[in-house]
């Protein structure tokens, strides 16, 4: 266990290594990917060694259109880069979060006030209070997994979706 998570524990936070209570069915994690266009990427790094990076650019290979979240950025990938959800002008479908479990509420409450359709936690992101919250308005969520290691594992399944262009 990381240094973080073990003082996390000491201190009574109990998200630190929280277990997904439920779990995520193969059609719903086909249905999230074909259906969603637009994903913002909550938390991306500009370095292209982090692993939120190399997800986006993959997600944007795969015809995704990729919305970068990050409130120390201006552009990530040659777009621009929004401090929050909220920011963001126009509808997503998605939100993909590679942040600490502590702050996956607040994002969540944005998320909700957005309209997305889907919440995915990256691997190690663990919240089931949000997730419960989130499913209660409506959201479909995706905990304690990678995207793109999923979208790879079940191309063969997945309409690539249709990015429209103006």
């Amino acid at each position: 266990m990381e240094e973080k998570q073990q003082k996390a524990m000491r201190q009574g936070d109990h998200t630190a290594c929280e277990i997904p209570s439920s779990s995520s069915s193969r059609e719903d994690i086909i249905e999230i990917l074909g259906s969603c266009r637009s994903i913002a990427i909550v938390g991306i790094s500009p370095k292209a060694e982090r692993d939120s990076n190399k997800v986006a650019r993959y997600l944007i290979s795969q015809g995704y259109e990729v919305v970068p979240v990050n409130p120390g950025q201006r552009e990530i990938l040659g777009r621009q880069c929004y401090r929050n959800l909220n920011e963001i002008p126009f509808k997503v479908d998605a939100a993909n979060l590679f942040l600490n479990n502590s702050r996956v509420p607040q994002v969540v409450d944005e998320a909700i006030e957005k309209g997305v359709n889907a919440i995915w936690m990256q691997l190690g992101v663990v919240h089931n209070d949000a997730a419960e919250k989130a499913r209660n308005a409506g959201i479909r969520v995706i905990m304690n997994m990678c995207i793109m290691r999923e979208h790879r594992f079940l191309s063969d399944h997945i309409q690539r979706p249709q990015v429209q262009t103006v």
